[in-house]
């Protein structure tokens, strides 16, 4: 099988290293380019094509989050996993409105962001367990101010799904794992699988993270529905 293809991005010299040298360790991870602004992070995509971007939120020049925006609007192909010392939810979201499929913390363990990078790439989504209940919580509240900046998805898109999709996408945005979805239904973690697949591909979404996002926009759920 081929490797996973990665370029990582943080300003910081021994931290990208750092980063790098973890991942390129691993057997299944290669890693093409580093970039230390998010200029760079974009060139370094443009030129060789990675499956997962590594991103600093915190950058000179252009910061990650504007840097996630373009290479997620212009070389979807590729997989943005965004990095910061901070867990605040401003960035998480932001990361998430800005195309990103991931959001960890820069004290991640190596064999956590190894994982992490695996995940991505193979279409999952990935967020800090820190952050991840909080994101779903608070999800609609944190935006009734800032709502220009989402796009509500025409709501004719919810009945493209069959029942059982739609409680799927239910479930999805409660952030359970597939797993927890099967005791939930009452099915096998194989037939979870192809509901979630049906959703994101009638839905036209990236990954199990924006399938969160769009059920909020959508109104498919509401903040602290359990």
């Amino acid at each position: 099988m081929k490797p996973i293809r990665v370029v990582v991005a943080d300003d910081q010299e021994l931290v990208r290293a750092g980063f790098g040298m973890i991942l390129d360790a691993q057997p299944d991870i290669e890693v093409v380019a580093e970039a230390g602004d998010g200029a760079e992070a974009i060139e370094a995509v443009r030129v060789h094509g990675p499956d997962v971007l590594l991103l600093d939120v915190r950058m000179p020049v252009m910061d990650g989050l504007e840097a996630a925006r373009q290479v997620c609007a212009e070389y979807p192909e590729t997989k943005v996993i965004m990095l910061t010392t901070f867990d605040a939810d401003d960035y998480v979201f932001d990361a998430l409105y800005a195309g990103a499929s991931g959001f960890l913390l820069k004290d991640v363990r190596r064999d956590d962001l190894a994982h992490g990078v695996r995940m991505v790439a193979s279409g999952e989504a990935l967020l800090a367990p820190s952050v991840t209940r909080r994101l779903i919580g608070e999800f609609a509240a944190r935006r009734p101010g800032g709502a220009e900046r989402a796009v509500r998805p025409p709501s004719g898109l919810l009945e493209q799904l069959t029942g059982r999709e739609r409680e799927t996408l239910r479930l999805l945005a409660r952030g359970l794992s597939n797993a927890e979805i099967a005791a939930e239904l009452v099915v096998s973690e194989h037939t979870v699988k192809t509901h979630v697949s049906n959703v994101l591909g009638k839905l036209g979404l990236r990954d199990r993270v924006h399938a969160v996002v769009f059920a909020y926009e959508a109104g498919a759920v509401v903040a602290g529905e359990g």
